[in-house]
């Protein structure tokens, strides 16, 4: 797969170097190319230009790149480098850096972004899901179709505990992508059984989000829907 990253700061850079461990093709687009920011990932090629201009990424590739990540610090350039990317060079997949909360409404389809990654949301998402257990966390959004990937810590007591995989019947729209049980990574079978504990990743949509959770935690939600009554 070749990316074409705009912002070459930590943010930029650390999506750059782990890419190129997994064997992708990387290009850095940043004003400030100088050789002590190239020596930081050596592996990528570079480009010094300014990520709005189109004369920028045409010299970039962007009409041949497989995905493009807006990570600069700014949500201006962000937004515009995805609406060019969508508009003017058909790029099959966009992912843009939300820097300040207030913006994160801008950043879906309109603006041709296919996923927006807003990092006090992440992070907040990250704690909440290292302390909850019963408690659906969404982790983040895709902005097209309007899916999410959410996650649980099934709890001890769930009625799907000890069930096999293929006897559950999930809400529609909801697929079950990942299974971490003492902190590895299983790919969920038919054949699986559940366990207490198991942190469940699901791809699902909203609307469905309280049947989902009703369903693997229902005395955890009516204890919350009780509290918020009261």
């Amino acid at each position: 797969m070749r990316v074409v990253i705009a912002g070459a700061g930590s943010v930029g850079r650390s999506i750059a170097r782990e890419l190129i461990r997994n064997g992708h093709a990387v290009l850095l687009i940043d004003r400030d190319a100088g050789p002590e920011r190239v020596s930081k990932v050596k592996d990528a090629t570079w480009l010094q230009a300014d990520a709005c201009e189109i004369s920028a990424l045409d010299e970039a590739g962007l009409a041949d790149c497989d995905v493009v990540v807006a990570a600069t610090g700014d949500d201006k350039v962000n937004l515009v480098l995805s609406l060019l990317a969508k508009t003017e060079f058909a790029v099959p997949r966009t992912v843009a850096r939300v820097n300040n909360p207030k913006n994160e409404w801008m950043f879906d389809e309109a603006w041709g972004v296919d996923v927006a990654v807003s990092t006090p949301r992440f992070m907040t998402a990250l704690i909440e899901e290292a302390v909850s257990i019963g408690d659906l966390v969404r982790i983040f959004e895709f902005q097209q179709g309007r899916a999410a990937m959410v996650e649980m810590t099934l709890p001890e007591g769930s009625p799907l505990a000890g069930a096999r995989l293929g006897d559950v019947s999930f809400p529609g729209d909801t697929v079950l992508t990942a299974i971490i049980r003492g902190g590895r990574p299983i790919a969920p079978s038919r054949d699986d059984a559940l366990e207490a504990l198991d942190e469940l990743l699901f791809i699902t949509t909203a609307d469905v989000e309280e049947q989902l959770e009703a369903m693997l935690s229902p005395g955890h939600r009516q204890r919350r829907d009780r509290d918020e009554d009261d």
